[in-house]
């Protein structure tokens, strides 16, 4: 709003001190950023503190770059127009970080699990027949859980079926899912209407 309406009234602003502060801005936000670069992809938190600063360091390069046209050409209304691209930019980067806060929020299954990789991985091991009733979701930015039915083969004992367990507890742990609730069957065995 304040852009559109400064380019239909253009007020004159300092180009040189506006590129001089901006241009220390790009060195701390950027300094800064990179100190969050690399855990960015494991916490919805880090990432969002990442994405900010990096959007701090690119407004304040817009403004060097403004200032210094300003400075040589007097054109004021550059000011609005870099706003407006800028205004934009941020809404573009924050969109992904927007739709993964709905999917934490709204207990979405998590962007980097796929229930077919999950039911692939429970299939390899022994014993196992089946992973069926299968729901997963974020408890935080960087924990998952996970509930399923776990159909066993006939004649599996009660030791094996805990084997099997943690078996498949630890192959799930190596796919992000660190809370997980198995409830167990036997292969052809009837079960109530609510479990089926």
């Amino acid at each position: 709003y304040e852009a559109i309406h400064r380019f239909l009234n253009p007020e004159p602003i300092p180009g040189t001190t506006i590129a001089i502060v901006a241009g220390i801005g790009i060195i701390i936000n950027t300094i800064t950023a990179l100190m969050f670069l690399r855990d960015k992809d494991k916490d919805m938190n880090i990432k969002s503190a990442y994405l900010h600063l990096m959007s701090d360091a690119v407004v304040s390069l817009g403004l060097v770059i403004g200032g210094i046209i300003i400075f040589y050409t007097h054109w004021f209304w550059i000011d609005s127009i870099l706003s407006i691209v800028i205004a934009i930019v941020i809404l573009l980067s924050t969109w992904r970080l927007l739709k993964g806060s709905l999917r934490l929020s709204l207990d979405g299954v998590p962007e980097n699990i796929h229930i077919d990789d999950i039911k692939a991985t429970a299939l390899k091991v022994a014993g196992v027949k089946e992973l069926h009733h299968i729901h997963i979701w974020a408890i935080s930015t960087t924990e998952n859980a996970l509930t399923a039915h776990l159909v066993l083969e006939q004649g599996i004992t009660t030791e094996q079926e805990q084997k099997i367990k943690h078996e498949l507890k630890h192959q799930l742990e190596h796919k992000n899912i660190h809370h997980i609730t198995l409830e167990t069957e036997r292969e052809n065995e009837p079960c109530e209407a609510e479990d089926c």
